[in-house]
């Protein structure tokens, strides 16, 4: 103890002596007096060397406060305590030895035969069992310990917080005293941030994550045993490449404008690597460093072409004409500087004065020559053409120029020199035999054609006939008849084998008519006509073309020679009657029909045909005696069904029925009896009788989808919606996968009020008809409006070309006023499925509410063109016995006036 505090009391002195006397007066002994010093005036204070008052703390009032020494409490021991001389050496310690001994004991006692003594087996169960549990000193975090959660934040946090300006409020610890960190918007890396505005880029935070991708997939991929593949020729278009066009992508300009200079000082005659440098800082907006770079590049690429061209493109109007000159005395042969100059001029003197000097170092080029000959009135370019075609011989294009602008007698001899110097072109054929048309010599054209084909062959050309057609159809177009039929005439059967004749060139006719070259299709038809005399189905396509783009002279004329060659094809006496009639010459439709009953007796097509004739010009007694003379030599369902409708629609009803009933007793099987009466009996209130009639025809004909319908209707349009709803669910057991079924009970429930049912009964439809376009366009419709675009969408992927659904978006469109769109897809629907009578009358009202007149004249001749017979508003107005006389445009504008925009 007396060494410690020998050592401590060096200590304690500094301590005092810093602290001050009131350290001393705490321990009890005298103050110790300052040492005098000679700074201090020779007047002492008063109150040195006095003891300080109790309870004094020095420099308490300055802030400081007051610290206890060891010295001022004592000894940290008790007396009594045991000396602990674990500092000792070890042969004299005496409290460690103890211990140690002590523990050794203790491990010595953890063996089993010492429980005996502990006596631990004499401890009866209760006793152990009110031994107390060791606790858990650890707290709840410990015992419990929770892994630390990271929830990802999403973008938009970042983006809100960024826009609204918030500041961190978080001490950095390498800050230490210095404040809060306040970073300012912007500060973080430039290529992520918008520059001035602090927004968070997430776009280009995706792109960067790509590109770094790319770039690690590429340095693998091209990795090859330790070595790196570069391609020496494409590494500056990758570097034109990774330009930016983004002001923030300040690190990447800096690593191609790096790369650059690497590539300038490494290869400095090379031409792409000063053209990449200056289109850099042309986009970074440094266009005077550009313009530096790329003067450079000319000193070191003197003979580069490309250089001079994108320094002239960089320089303004003057300097560019003086950088285009120097490029002209190092390259006196580059064709592109030379036109690159005549664009500079703005006189059109200046451009040819250019030009010429041009032509004068570069006489061979024919890019000169043509851009020289534009500039030029007819005459001069005449004569500047025939000194052209003696410097470049073997362009097609000028010797065809200069036979443009010469006479015909002139042209003649031009062309012939032009096939002396040229002997393998087929143009040069070609406008030879345009130019004998245009001047009247047709007779020639033909020969021409064939000499062109033999003597190409001399030449060791091969005849493409696919090109020889396309030249054909150029032709066509300019206005060369005579020319394009002969060359179709000509290549039309080479290279294809017997067999395959009649199918590719009805292919090539198709194709000319799709390209707008009607006279090449009319030829082909002609060609395949003389080939194929007796083929029915090539003169029907013929007529269908003459029909939709020819007159109804040739028309007529076509068919003529059609039924002489197939009397037994009733379509083509149909047709030319059919035309007669329009026409409005009955006498001649009628003889038509004469001659073909002469070739085909009895046949029931023109039978009807001739009936139809004389029904719709009113010579009503004639058209029954037809039918009468019909139902007695050639009797069929179609022709009884025929009779009935006449007296039906005649008003007389009672002949109407007998002649039903008489029917029905041979063709008892035929839907349309069955209807016919029961609508009949429907129009005469007899509703008894109608359901009977249906009742019946149902039991013969249990797969008709119309009876099964025109019978539920009947029973809705009593008020017995149970027994409707009860004769669907009928039909569609006996008729599954009916659409028409389905589509009926939706629509029962919906003009009933039960949507819920609706919608449940379309959901079933969907399920068992999954492709079907009218139940589709329906559900469309049964959706409220916000879900509509999404069902029509779903719509589209079942039922990609269905009309019906192609008609549900084009309404859609109309009934959200998106005008454009909704004429857009009406025109497909129609395009699609012209035979569509609802389509064309939608369309048609639509133009009337939208559409200008022309567009609404348009709409009806089309529609009285493609004569659509098809579609359930169509069909009731058509088919109704009131309209039984109306033509295609007056139903057209029926249906429309009834269709109520409720969508």
């Amino acid at each position: 103890m007396a060494s410690a505090a020998a050592k401590q009391a060096p200590k304690i002195v500094s301590k005092a002596s810093a602290g001050g006397a009131g350290a001393a007066g705490a321990g009890g002994g005298p103050p110790i007096m300052p040492l005098a010093s000679p700074l201090m005036g020779k007047k002492k204070k008063p109150f040195l060397g006095m003891p300080a008052p109790l309870g004094y703390v020095p420099g308490l009032g300055r802030g400081a406060t007051g610290f206890t020494t060891r010295s001022d409490i004592g000894p940290a021991r008790d007396a009594n305590d045991p000396v602990d001389d674990r500092h000792a050496p070890p042969g004299k310690r005496t409290v460690g030895d103890q211990m140690k001994k002590n523990q050794d004991d203790d491990d010595e006692d953890l063996n089993d035969t010492n429980y005996d003594e502990r006596k631990l087996a004499e401890v009866s169960e209760e006793e152990w069992l009110s031994i107390p549990e060791v606790g858990d000193a650890r707290n709840k975090r410990q015992r419990n310990p929770r892994y630390e959660k990271l929830t990802p934040v999403p973008d938009s946090f970042f983006s809100k917080h960024l826009q609204t300006g918030e500041n961190h409020t978080t001490v950095d610890p390498l800050q230490g005293l210095g404040g809060l960190n306040t970073p300012y918007p912007g500060s973080m890396t430039p290529g992520l941030m918008t520059p001035g505005t602090g927004e968070l880029d997430m776009r280009k935070i995706g792109q960067a994550r790509n590109t770094l991708m790319d770039m690690r997939l590429s340095q693998v991929s091209d990795s090859v045993s330790g070595q790196t593949v570069v391609d020496p020729k494409g590494y500056l278009t990758d570097l034109n490449s990774m330009i930016p066009t983004h002001g923030g992508d300040i690190s990447d300009i800096k690593k191609a404008r790096l790369l650059l200079k690497s590539v300038r000082e490494t290869n400095p005659h090379h031409p792409p690597a000063w053209i990449a440098s200056a289109r850099l800082e042309e986009v970074t907006g440094k266009l005077q460093v550009a313009r530096n770079l790329i003067m450079k590049g000319t000193e070191m690429c003197p003979k580069s072409e490309d250089v001079w061209l994108e320094a002239a493109r960089l320089q303004p109007g003057d300097t560019a004409k003086a950088v285009v000159a120097q490029a002209v005395r190092h390259l006196p042969q580059s064709v592109r500087i030379y036109i690159r100059a005549a664009e500079l001029e703005t006189d059109v003197r200046a451009k040819k004065r250019v030009l010429r000097k041009a032509l004068e170092n570069v006489s061979k080029s024919v890019r000169l020559w043509k851009t020289a000959v534009e500039l030029e009135e007819p005459e001069d370019a005449r004569i500047m053409l025939s000194r052209a075609v003696e410097c470049c011989p073997t362009s097609v294009e000028l010797w065809l120029a200069l036979a443009r602008l010469e006479t015909y007698e002139n042209a003649r001899r031009v062309l012939n020199k032009a096939r002396e110097n040229i002997p393998t072109d087929r143009h040069i054929w070609i406008t030879a035999a345009k130019l004998e048309e245009a001047n009247g010599n047709t007779q020639m054209v033909d020969k021409i054609i064939d000499r062109a084909i033999t003597s190409l062959r001399a030449n060791g050309v091969e005849i493409n006939r696919e090109q020889w057609i396309q030249d054909a159809e150029e032709c066509d177009k300019a206005g060369s008849v005579a020319t394009c039929q002969a060359v179709i005439r000509a290549v039309i059967g080479i290279g294809i084998e017997e067999e395959d004749r009649k199918h590719t060139w009805m292919e090539d006719a198709d194709s000319c008519v799709a390209h707008g070259a009607l006279e090449c299709a009319r030829a082909i038809y002609a060609h395949a006509l003389q080939v194929f005399p007796s083929k029915k189905s090539v003169w029907l396509r013929a007529a269908y073309f003459e029909k939709n783009h020819g007159t109804r002279e040739s028309l007529e004329a076509l068919l003529q020679r059609a039924v002489a060659h197939c009397p037994k094809a009733e379509v083509l006496w149909l047709m030319g009657a059919k035309s007669k009639w329009l026409a409005e010459d009955v006498p001649a439709a009628r003889s038509i029909l004469a001659l073909a009953f002469q070739a085909n007796p009895n046949s029931e097509e023109i039978w009807l045909a001739a009936v139809k004739l004389e029904s719709e010009n009113n010579e009503y007694e004639r058209a029954r005696r037809l039918l009468a003379k019909a139902r007695s030599s050639a009797p069929t369902a179609r022709v009884f069904m025929k009779s009935v409708k006449l007296e039906w629609v005649l008003g007389n009803i009672e002949a109407a029925q007998e002649l039903c009933t008489e029917a029905l007793k041979h063709y008892e099987d035929f839907p349309k009896l069955w209807m016919m009466r029961g609508q009949i009996e429907e129009q005469c209130e007899n509703m008894d009788k109608a359901r009977e009639a249906y009742n019946q025809g149902l039991k013969k004909c249990p797969h008709s989808v119309p009876l099964w319908l025109l019978l539920s209707r009947l029973e809705e349009r009593v008020g017995q919606l149970t027994r409707a709803r009860a004769i669907l669910e009928k039909a569609r057991l006996k008729n599954p996968q009916s659409p028409e079924l389905w589509l009926e009970s939706v629509r029962l429930e919906f003009r009933a009020g039960l949507k819920n049912i609706a919608n449940t009964l379309m959901a079933k439809a969907l399920q068992e008809c999954p492709n079907s376009g009218i139940l589709w366009a329906e559900a469309v419709f049964l959706e409220a409006r916000p879900q509509r675009k999404t069902k029509s969408v779903d719509a589209l992927k079942k039922c990609e070309h269905d009309p019906h659904v192609l008609l549900a978006v084009a309404k859609l469109f109309w009934s959200e006023r998106k005008i454009t769109k909704a004429r857009e897809w009406f025109l497909r629907t129609v395009k699609i499925e012209p035979d569509l009578g609802d389509a064309w009358a939608l369309f048609y009202k639509f133009e009337l509410q939208h559409g200008t007149e022309e567009q609404q004249e348009e709409v009806r001749k089309r529609c009285e063109n493609a004569e659509p017979r098809h579609g359930e508003l169509w069909c009731a107005e058509s088919k109704h016995v009131l309209n039984w006389q109306k033509k295609t445009g007056e139903i057209l504008a029926q249906v429309a006036s009834k269709i109520k925009n409720t969508f």
